[in-house]
């Protein structure tokens, strides 16, 4: 388990960099196409150890803690999915990809954001919390939402998204939270090689979308990448500006910025392959890479800038 265990911290910890690289890999070798095949099952594994990671505690805060959990969650469910939209539509992007980005802003916050909370010194509770909100409200609002906002470009089959979420997403959730509610001894020792699962997973799924679109890359790829970045960091900024105006505490601001501007964008990936064509499926497949950079780099800088007001402090 010790060999195991720091593969999967190496794995963690370069998340991006291992992204990077495989989706090179990708691009030059087509047979990684077939991978788009099994993006269910793959996200399904991810979810699932999602699940192992959290208890009925996480999604008992939200009584306990009601205006911050679901301002947080109310933040993400606006702010990313209207960002997606006029992004699509003041960058004139193709209808795939503009699907692509909507659905990006769409989808609940990812595993990602509670890390990079922690490492920000943000209320890592707040950010489990909503993360596991937003997952579980998912099926009902992601659906919902891209009947809104991404009807407009491509037919939005809300009934089939809401059953790929409930598959990919919900159950698997559930059975991760229930194994690590009856089973939690057995999970604990185990999940320190959760990291190194998920990171295969997403790395697979990506290599997948990469292989499948290398023709469109070299024409799309900019255009993708720019709406990708503003997406996400738009994201951060404006998470950050609506809590400050409603004075939350400087911890829950850092919060529901990562919250908002992390996205699960594998699972935007896996469903705008099977729902809306390869295509659609590459701003997920670049957010996925985009904000493990971005993500550590606020992180840091809010860490830093936290140490230096205490010892100012002392």
């Amino acid at each position: 388990m010790g060999m195991l265990e720091r593969i999967s911290q190496i794995a963690g910890n370069y998340f991006a960099l291992w992204v990077i690289l495989a989706s090179i890999i990708a691009y030059f070798v087509d047979a990684f196409a077939g991978l788009v095949s099994y993006v269910n099952l793959l996200l399904g594994i991810v979810m699932f150890g999602m699940g192992l990671t959290l208890t009925g505690a996480d999604f008992a805060r939200v009584f306990r803690r009601p205006k911050d959990v679901l301002l947080g969650v109310l933040v993400q469910f606006t702010i990313m999915p209207l960002l997606g939209f006029l992004l699509a539509y003041f960058l004139r992007l193709p209808p795939e990809l503009a699907v692509g980005v909507v659905l990006v802003g769409c989808v609940p916050g990812g595993t990602a954001s509670n890390v990079m909370t922690y490492l920000a010194k943000g209320d890592v509770p707040l950010s489990v919390s909503m993360t596991a909100i937003s997952t579980i409200l998912s099926p009902v609002v992601t659906p919902a939402l891209m009947l809104v906002l991404a009807g407009s470009w491509l037919p939005v089959d809300g009934w089939a998204l809401f059953v790929s979420i409930v598959q990919v997403v919900l159950i698997p959730v559930i059975l991760g939270v229930l194994v690590n509610t009856f089973f939690g001894k057995t999970v604990q020792r185990a999940t320190s090689v959760l990291p190194l699962i998920s990171v295969i997973a997403i790395i697979l799924i990506v290599m997948g979308v990469v292989s499948k679109n290398a023709d469109n890359l070299l024409t799309v790829g900019p255009l993708v990448f720019l709406a990708v970045v503003l997406h996400n960091l738009f994201g951060y900024a404006l998470g950050y500006a609506v809590a400050r105006v409603l004075k939350v505490q400087t911890p829950q601001k850092r919060a529901i910025s990562i919250e908002v501007g992390m996205q699960n964008s594998g699972l935007a990936a896996g469903l705008a392959s099977a729902h809306f064509g390869g295509l659609a499926a590459l701003p997920g497949a670049i957010f996925s890479v985009w904000h493990n950079i971005s993500g550590p780099l606020l992180a840091t800088y809010w860490r830093r800038r936290t140490t230096e007001q205490v010892q100012s402090v002392k």
